[in-house]
């Protein structure tokens, strides 16, 4: 059996996939690249996709989009990206972002396990200075793939690379798709799925830590064809690690469970050599929260610490919370969780 073919960065800070760059990389190396935003079909092998451009950002899939949706979907992205546009002082991307249209193609279907797996997660989200946008989605994909090695009954299906964040905007380079948008995408995406591979069922999970979001994706499964899935927020057994020590967004927790999965995804320059001057930037999850209602004031703070010692640098979390964590013990606990959904599923 053969997974479908999908993009995930291997390192920071390299190669063509935008969401393989941290928040400050990005800033520099966007200034000099057009980002290309590719629409392709359900089984485009992953190096077209990454030959697209310098700089790539995950895809959009045919089979899951009405004409409607993929409008709405276009013009959300380029309302966020690379800035959320709230104000003449922040850059509207109206022709700096290249969408590229390749003909809807109906690849071979690859043979199918019993249960097909994906993430929903916020792939472009800024997660600081020394962490990929991508974060949730390696996470996600590191639980998926132990799982393939325990299930070899399943198989792995591309993410769903957008979804609903707030923190992320303010700090630029990270992208929303509004809650009715994903609830729409997700239906589309489990439906073409469905139809491509036909399994007998589909596993979800994510790791962005949105109700909203969360929401917004068990929404779009219980509208689509599927009658066999289950959801899962894999960051649920860790709550007492993450949440309740006000560390949230690219702290200590997300910190120490990318070093874990691969140490070329952080960024050695900056961590841990650097970890007292990464403290000095971040914002405090009860302030984030706080400003999570206001977002144009979110905009003008962040902005407002640009001119100041040690400007905010998208952590909301508390990166020394990294010294106390067991990244090991973490990662075991979202694969008994997600390992325990499956044997539901499956049987």
């Amino acid at each position: 059996m053969t997974d479908c073919s999908f993009c995930l960065p291997q390192k920071i800070n390299d190669g063509p996939l935008l969401t393989s760059y941290s928040l400050p990389k990005l800033k520099e190396q966007i200034q000099y690249e057009c980002p290309v935003l590719p629409i392709v079909s359900l089984g485009t092998p992953a190096d077209l996709i990454e030959d697209m451009g310098p700089l790539v950002l995950p895809p959009l899939y045919h089979e899951a989009m009405t004409a409607e949706v993929k409008s709405s979907l276009l013009e959300r992205i380029r309302h966020c990206f690379p800035y959320y546009w709230e104000s003449d002082q922040r850059k509207s991307l109206e022709t700096d972002l290249l969408v590229v249209e390749m003909p809807r193609f109906e690849w071979p279907a690859p043979a199918t396990g019993k249960i097909v797996c994906f993430s929903v997660d916020t792939a472009v989200e800024e997660h600081g200075p020394h962490l990929p946008l991508a974060t949730d989605t390696i996470q996600s994909y590191a639980v998926l793939d132990q799982l393939k090695r325990r299930f070899p009954d399943i198989m792995l299906a591309p993410p769903v690379d957008y979804g609903h964040l707030t923190w992320g905007l303010p700090f630029g380079l990270s992208i929303d798709i509004t809650p009715g948008l994903l609830v729409q995408y997700v239906a589309g995406y489990t439906d073409a799925i469905m139809n491509w591979l036909q399994p007998a069922g589909i596993y979800v999970v994510d790791v962005h830590g949105s109700i909203v979001h969360r929401e917004a994706i068990q929404e779009g499964l219980r509208i689509s064809s599927c009658d066999n899935y289950r959801f899962r927020w894999l960051h649920e057994p860790l709550i007492q690690f993450a949440g309740e020590r006000g560390d949230q967004h690219a702290g200590g927790v997300e910190t120490a469970l990318v070093e874990l999965i691969s140490p070329n995804l952080v960024d050695a320059s900056l961590f841990p050599d650097g970890i007292n001057q990464i403290k000095a930037g971040q914002m405090s999850m009860d302030e984030a929260i706080e400003l999570s209602a206001d977002l144009p004031a979110f905009v003008s703070r962040v902005e407002a610490s640009l001119q100041e010692k040690h400007p905010l640098n998208g952590i909301v979390g508390d990166i020394e919370n990294y010294e106390y964590l067991d990244a090991q013990e973490m990662m075991q606990r979202m694969w008994n969780v997600a390992s325990d959904d499956l044997r539901q599923l499956i049987n």
